[in-house]
């Protein structure tokens, strides 16, 4: 868990920032993931914080079970759900979990960071691919509409117990599964609660904002 947790809490976000002249914690938003980045530094950088944001969430997912000596991409049967070993599930859950709350709680920035969106990707597509597909689509097509990043995690947030309900159906680890997606599902609501107030209000600023734009 402590692999997971220090590998979550790389501040992917600084560190492209610093590395364009930008500290993302005094700019725009001042929070460092994805979102920021897109609107501070362009959608060429934000796309890159979001993958290696989602990289580091798959790289934890995948610490048990290449410790256990089994190859990502050698599983057939015996999965939870079609991705993590059955026997090694408890450990993948606890390796992902870990890895968010490093990123919601980097230790590198004294327990601050992100809202947890592109980690909790990358952890569930190690482990849950098929509905976090579904869900990382429903994204997509939420955030093309409104043009809003939080529209689309909140949404895709809320959908993804659901998703992972429908898609463990014959699984015997779905309770489990279930109860952790939904227990992430709420981190993240409750980490776009600011976001939630600004939709309410009306001022949610679109992704690319006119500085980005201009970026472009």
């Amino acid at each position: 868990m402590l692999v997971g947790f220090l590998l979550g809490g790389i501040p992917s976000g600084l560190l492209i920032g610093r590395a364009r002249g930008v500290d993302l914690r005094t700019a725009g938003s001042k929070n460092i993931g994805a979102t920021n980045a897109f609107r501070v530094l362009g959608a060429r950088w934000g796309a890159l914080v979001f993958l290696l944001d989602a990289l580091k969430g798959f790289a934890a997912s995948m610490v048990p079970r290449l410790a256990s000596g089994i190859a990502a991409g050698g599983l057939t049967s015996g999965t939870a759900a079609g991705g993590s070993p059955a026997d090694l599930l408890a450990p993948t859950l606890a390796a992902g979990i870990a890895a968010i709350l490093g990123h919601v709680f980097s230790p590198w920035l004294g327990f601050k960071g992100g809202r947890g969106v592109a980690t909790s990707l990358g952890v569930f597509l190690g482990i849950l691919p098929r509905p976090t597909l579904l869900a990382f689509g429903l994204w997509i097509i939420l955030v093309a509409i409104s043009r809003r990043v939080s529209v689309g995690s909140i949404g895709a947030a809320i959908s993804y117990p659901f998703l992972v309900a429908w898609q463990t159906a014959r699984d015997p680890q779905r309770g489990i599964l279930i109860t952790v997606s939904a227990v992430i599902a709420l981190l993240i609501i409750v980490r776009h609660l600011p976001n939630i107030r600004r939709l309410l209000k009306g001022t949610e600023p679109p992704i690319l904002g006119a500085a980005s734009e201009r970026r472009q």
